[in-house]
């Protein structure tokens, strides 16, 4: 575990000067272990031209005695290069967690161009679900949950981000999440753990199905027997020439028969032995990880049973990625220049893929779970630094079915906004059959509240905190068309990309139905102003009440103030808005908002005096519109 001392936990500490304090502790470790390295490396250089110098004297004084110095001063310089290695290790380890701290102190703030983008590529998201509510990508969700670091932690949260867990799934979370958001350093060292692997380990899949693969030597006994028998016969043919047993070199013939062995079997050993060699530089960092999260005392029952699944069937996770490990120099040798000589002597090549195979037999079964556990303690510990990075977050209240399928929050903000300019309001959408018509001017907020109860509502189903002083949720599933793109390449207009994807939620809610266990919860912003006003209000009102009749809940947010003087929509609606006010100063417009809504439709426009903000000229216009 790091060494660092944590704060006295009765002491309530904000996450900035917890980060801060860390940072200063680290960099001192980080400065002091510098300072060996530099010290440790003049010792290597001078051990090492002091062998040199040793043996140059006994090779031209004739002295025996420098050559014993020689060798003492080399086996001096070879035990301080081993010791340097294992300060250079600490250094790096000190320098990634001085890193650690920093982007600790970017996401407080959301610097996003302080944070590095998570390293393996999301997945693409087909429901635009992602795209809509800035889940996956820079200044993302999960940009924000920028702490997994491996392939199998990223996937895992993003699939808890894209696809929303049962609600007993998400409740167990939840008491992991809070349980890991107390135990900093384990979570540092956790992320340490995957940092320090680097681009290594991209292909975890490939190797899991590796591991999980049929037996090599299921269908190929005879070699495996020819390859422990054939170098015990040539050692003894040689043994016996060199004594004088034999007059000639017999030992020749079970050469040239282990070199054809090698070339009737030796490229499917090969193939099976690359599968996993080229994957050589992760095993002792998954090692290092499964050690620590088999070593780490949980009081959290779940978390237990989380940890249990690196032990599963009585294997070991961070042991068998050990013996793994210690497999692969012998696997190495395959790289030497000379090294067929030593395949025709001993048939190293199978003796390797036995061992592999062996290794496989006994615990390639358990690899995919093994890194499923880690996904998952991954994921949990991402969710718990965005709980302890928020103190006045607060853990959602997750309803099950057939309570009041109501969504209410107190304070709901956007959990992406940094937090001096994050402004929370209370929302309240439901029961099914109603919505909340959301209107106001240009920049006022309606966008941002929309995205701000998707994002949250994917926290909530994730097992997250949310960006809320309380938040009651009722079995939902997610709906959104906010941010359309149309194609070019494809041929796709604006308004055809925009129907298209409001005939998924459409979908979506007909899919439910108004009898089902989850009510389809849409959030629809600028709805089909991709066409003219006219055609626009009576689509917009059909498919607002489509989505009603189909048991639908959500919100919808509108420059048109029209849509609110549909009857069979007023009767469903919960008017909503935000305002400005203006000033000027030195004859200056100024706008200003507060983003705190408001109940009742928008009294206000401000396009024209945006126009005149940014100094487009409005004296041409003024007369034509009045």
């Amino acid at each position: 575990m790091l060494p660092f001392i944590a704060p006295d936990p009765l002491q309530e500490v904000a996450p900035a000067a917890e980060y801060e304090a860390r940072r200063t502790h680290f960099a001192a470790l980080h400065a002091d272990f510098e300072r060996q390295s530099d010290r440790q490396g003049i010792v290597n250089v001078a051990l090492f031209f002091g062998a040199l110098a040793a043996l140059l004297v006994g090779f031209f004084g004739k002295a025996s005695g420098w050559y014993w110095l020689a060798a003492l001063l080399g086996l001096g310089f070879i035990a301080s290069f081993t010791y340097h290695m294992r300060i250079d290790e600490q250094r790096r380890r000190y320098r990634e967690l001085v890193q650690m701290q920093d982007e600790a102190l970017a996401r407080l703030r959301r610097d996003w161009a302080q944070l590095p983008l998570p390293p393996y590529p999301p997945a693409t998201d087909a429901t635009g679900l992602a795209r809509d509510l800035d889940l996956t990508g820079r200044a993302s969700l999960l940009h924000l949950l920028g702490t997994a670091r491996t392939p199998a932690g990223l996937a895992t949260l993003q699939g808890w981000l894209l696809a929303p867990a049962p609600v007993a799934v998400a409740q167990a979370r939840q008491g992991m999440i809070r349980a890991l958001a107390d135990l900093p350093d384990f979570r540092d060292a956790l992320a340490l753990g995957a940092r320090l692997m680097g681009a290594a380990q991209h292909d975890y899949e490939a190797f899991a199905r590796w591991a999980a693969g049929p037996a090599f030597f299921a269908n190929r006994r005879g070699i495996l027997w020819m390859a422990r028998i054939l170098p015990f016969i040539t050692l003894a043919l040689v043994i016996a020439q060199v004594v004088g047993w034999l007059p000639v070199p017999l030992w020749l013939v079970t050469v040239a028969v282990a070199y054809g062995v090698t070339n009737l079997a030796g490229k499917e050993a090969a193939a099976f032995i690359e599968e996993v060699a080229e994957r050589n530089q992760i095993f002792a960092g998954y090692a290092q990880i499964f050690a620590l999260l088999g070593a780490q005392d949980f009081a959290e029952p779940d978390l237990r049973a989380l940890q249990a699944r690196l032990q599963a069937h009585g294997v070991s996770a961070a042991a068998q990625m050990q013996r793994l490990r210690r497999i692969m120099p012998l696997v190495e040798l395959r790289r030497m220049p000379l090294f067929m000589v030593i395949q025709v002597f001993t048939l190293l090549m199978f003796h390797n893929a036995w061992l592999l195979d062996r290794w496989r037999g006994e615990a390639g079964g358990q690899v995919g779970a093994w890194l499923t556990a880690l996904g998952d303690f991954e994921a949990l510990s991402a969710l718990a630094t965005l709980a302890h990075d928020n103190p006045t977050w607060a853990f959602p209240d997750l309803l099950a079915h057939g309570a009041t399928p109501t969504l209410t929050a107190r304070d709901l903000g956007h959990p992406l906004l940094p937090p001096d300019r994050c402004v929370g309001n209370a929302v309240t959408i439901g029961p099914p059959g109603r919505f909340v018509l959301v209107t106001g001017s240009n920049m006022s907020g309606k966008s941002t509240l929309l995205r701000a109860v998707g994002v949250n509502v994917v926290l909530a189903q994730a097992g997250g905190p949310v960006c809320a002083a309380a938040l009651r949720l009722p079995p939902v599933q997610l709906a959104t068309s906010i941010r359309i793109a149309d194609s070019l390449e494809q041929g796709v207009s604006y308004f055809m990309a925009e129907l298209r994807q409001l005939k998924t939620v459409v979908d979506a809610a007909q899919a439910l139905g108004p009898a089902g266990d989850t009510t389809l919860l849409f959030l629809l912003d600028e709805i089909l102003h991709g066409t003219n006003t006219a055609e626009r209000q009576i689509a917009a009102r059909h498919i607002i009440r489509r989505l009603l009749d189909l048991g639908a809940t959500g919100m919808v947010s509108t420059h048109d103030l029209t849509l609110a003087d549909a009857p069979e929509l007023l009767a469903a609606a919960e008017l909503v808005h935000f305002t400005e006010d203006f000033a000027r100063v030195n004859s200056t417009p100024v706008m200003r908002f507060d983003y705190h809504l408001r109940p009742g439709l928008a009294t206000s426009t401000n396009a024209l005096k945006l126009m005149e903000i940014v100094g487009l000229p409005l004296d041409e216009l003024t007369p034509r519109l009045g």
